[in-house]
């Protein structure tokens, strides 16, 4: 009876201690995406940028400014437009765009699988090879091997993107001819190919186009080898960080104290434990890629958020603005959200916390 009432007592512990936890994030999460909604509201309020006047035009009669002015809501008091426009926000209506005479939210459904292909694609490669060169490097330390990979790192955080986009360019398309132009897919595929999930190379696989999924791919080459260096660049240094701490603590000395193999040491014991900080700099590495698209998306032409942020801020279509920021900001809570999530699951003592 005892027994049964000791298992109960801990099962209770358990499920008020995820309601806990679910209750924390879920405060975490409105909290969160209530102080993104206020930012870009209050920017595009002090921007200098009428939004009347980007819809009626600078040379409208004044009755016409009037009425469009009272249609939008901006002639009530602040804290009412601002309720408005969270409402409007939270169902996904961030108005019309100035630029297409579409709605934002299509506009953006359009445009965030480019950005998350390329994303995604260039934290692979960043992933791929940042974390074997940040193994060796700690493994190696002092050695020329580590002085290098210290060294790549350096002018990934140092060289501007926008330069090494436009030198890529002009070697491995202008000179070489390696790779094609600027743009996410040739003139000859782009009326051929149909827009199922947006992702440009699964979509031409489903479909069984693999003329143009090659067309595709090479495309996205250059650009996500460009986002990848600098992701790369970000976590080698994260990695050697991590397994040089991890190297360094007393069940390594123990391990090889016993005599286990120094390969299992390092890939099984110091690698594993360092995967969990290291999952965070991932997702962290992957947002700031998002982050960071807006300048090679304008540099190579691609079709994604940064380059129509770009040019709605161009011409001042300032709903167009406020949306993509609204998309983008979501995305890194979003992303945050899941590497607490991978960390939990890798590192059992917090779900005990």
């Amino acid at each position: 009876m005892s027994l049964t009432a000791n298992a109960g007592g801990r099962s209770g512990a358990r499920l008020k201690g995820f309601g806990k936890a679910a209750s924390r994030l879920l405060i975490s999460i409105v909290l969160t995406y209530a102080g993104l909604l206020a930012v870009t509201f209050f920017i595009g309020r002090v921007v200098p940028i009428d939004p009347v006047l980007a819809i009626v035009g600078d040379r409208a009669p004044a009755n016409v400014v009037e009425r469009t002015r009272q249609e939008l809501g901006l002639d009530k008091p602040l804290y009412e437009q601002f309720v408005m426009y969270v409402a409007k926000a939270v169902k996904g209506d961030f108005g019309t765009s100035v630029l297409t005479s579409n709605p934002v939210i299509q506009d953006l459904k359009s445009a965030t699988p480019a950005t998350l292909e390329l994303a995604l694609a260039g934290t692979l490669l960043g992933t791929g090879i940042g974390v074997p060169l940040g193994i060796i490097a700690a493994v190696r330390r002092g050695s020329l091997v580590d002085q290098l990979v210290r060294v790549v790192g350096l002018v990934g955080y140092s060289v501007p993107i926008f330069w090494l986009g436009l030198m890529g360019l002009v070697l491995f398309y202008a000179r070489l001819g390696w790779v094609p132009g600027p743009g996410r897919i040739d003139i000859a595929y782009e009326f051929t190919v149909e827009r199922q999930t947006g992702f440009m190379l699964l979509d031409t696989a489903l479909q069984g186009q693999w003329d143009a999924f090659v067309d595709v791919l090479r495309h996205l080459i250059l650009p996500a080898a460009l986002l990848g260096y600098f992701s790369m660049a970000y976590i080698s240094r994260m990695t050697r960080s991590f397994m040089l701490t991890e190297l360094s603590r007393e069940y390594v000395v123990a391990a090889r104290a016993k005599g286990v193999g120094e390969f299992r040491i390092i890939w099984r014991h110091a690698l594993r434990n360092a995967l969990v900080p290291l999952v965070t700099v991932i997702a962290l590495s992957l947002a700031g890629l998002l982050e960071g698209s807006v300048l090679t998306e304008t540099i190579f032409s691609w079709p994604g958020l940064g380059l129509y942020i770009t040019n709605s801020l161009q011409n001042a279509d300032l709903n167009a603005v406020l949306g993509g920021t609204i998309v983008v900001g979501s995305m890194f809570i979003a992303l945050n959200l899941l590497s607490d999530l991978l960390y939990s699951i890798l590192d059992p003592r917090t779900r005990a916390r």
